[in-house]
């Protein structure tokens, strides 16, 4: 199996009392450490009313990151995709492509906010087929030659009476690398509609940070099956596994401060958001049946959160596997720096002593 790669993503997570301009600040000097440490892949998340997740259009911040920076792929995490026009979709996305000298990655999911949906006017229980639809007409707009007429039942694109091939008019701008940058899904559920979709379109399956490994090993399962229905290869190398993990010189300095630090409370934070709409907690349960008041702490330490040296976190790390399988990108969760040196040196032991010992270990 190939080298396992190492990413980061960030939702990101910043309180709202801390300077909006700060929070950029430390996302980019971040996402330029990791590209000098050696990281495979840095994600951003885009959410438009949210204090605490203060990422409205991640594209803008990958546009500025290129530019600090030397190897690392960039992309948004999800694009969410029923937000937006499919044109705009498009055309912005060529562009960063472009800007990017191929270094982008993609990832097209639903953004399922509840004031991004209203703010917008979109119905909750269409976002679905609206992210099926938008992708598919994404794909045609990159894949036209001529002039457009996709149909749909949300959107409709023409481009035909004012073409003029003579002065350019009516050119559908494409991405640089070709046919388009890689395309992930993002996955948090069991028998997920949109492991299926992108097992169906070729599309790399991404497998949230805030499910269990049993979630985990099940949407490898369900997009492996719809790949094979359609003829495509489900090729492990291209599963990314997203997962929370904070690392120290000792086990105890770790654990210790996870429990406490913006760790904890981003899961926290989650949490309390499903708790005020009305939801329960069943995202992170490895069992539907567990209390809602189980899931707390001591369950994300046991379940989510990989905290420890880096010795521990490999352990970790193999245990998930027995139960996930393998896979190619090991997506690290980025937090807020409330302690800049704690948070430094994790991601220095991140990258110079876990990331090289599991390439060891899954290379026996």
């Amino acid at each position: 199996m190939p080298r396992i790669k190492s990413g980061i993503f960030i939702m990101p997570f910043h309180p709202p009392e801390k300077p909006i301009a700060q929070t950029y600040d430390e996302d980019m000097e971040l996402v330029i450490r990791a590209d000098e440490l050696g990281f495979d892949e840095f994600w951003i998340g885009e959410h438009h009313t949210m204090a605490y997740e203060n990422m409205p259009m991640p594209e803008l911040f990958i546009s500025a990151a290129m530019r600090e920076t030397e190897n690392i792929r960039m992309g948004p995490a999800p694009v969410c995709i029923q937000l937006h026009h499919p044109v705009h979709v498009a055309t912005r996305l060529a562009m960063l492509d472009h800007l990017c000298k191929g270094r982008l990655n993609l990832c097209f999911g639903l953004g399922g906010v509840a004031t991004d949906l209203e703010i917008l006017g979109i119905p909750r229980d269409d976002a679905p087929m609206m992210v099926g639809e938008a992708v598919r007409m994404v794909m045609e707009l990159w894949a036209s030659e001529g002039p457009v007429n996709i149909e749909g039942k949300y959107w409709n694109i023409s481009m035909e009476e004012n073409v003029d091939d003579a002065v350019g008019l009516g050119y559908v701008h494409k991405p640089y690398q070709k046919p388009h940058p890689p395309i992930a899904m993002p996955i948090t559920s069991m028998n997920s509609g949109t492991a299926k979709a992108a097992g169906r379109m070729g599309f790399q399956p991404f497998a949230h940070s805030l499910i269990a490994n049993n979630v985990v090993a099940n949407i490898w399962e369900t997009y492996a099956t719809a790949a094979d229905e359609v003829g495509n290869e489900a090729d492990r190398s291209e599963f990314k596994i997203a997962r929370a993990v904070f690392l120290a010189d000792s086990k105890k300095e770790a654990q210790k401060l996870a429990r406490t630090n913006s760790v904890a409370g981003g899961f926290q934070y989650i949490c309390d958001l499903m708790d005020r709409s009305g939801r329960d907690r069943g995202m992170f349960k490895r069992d539907p049946n567990t209390p809602d008041s189980e899931v707390d702490v001591d369950y994300w330490m046991r379940e989510h959160i990989i905290a420890g040296d880096p010795d521990y976190a490999l352990e970790r790390i193999l245990q998930m596997t027995e139960e996930t399988g393998k896979f190619g990108t090991l997506v690290m969760m980025g937090y807020d720096w409330d302690d800049k040196d704690a948070w430094v040196n994790s991601l220095e032991l991140f990258a110079n002593e876990l990331m090289p010992k599991v390439n060891v270990a899954f290379a026996d």
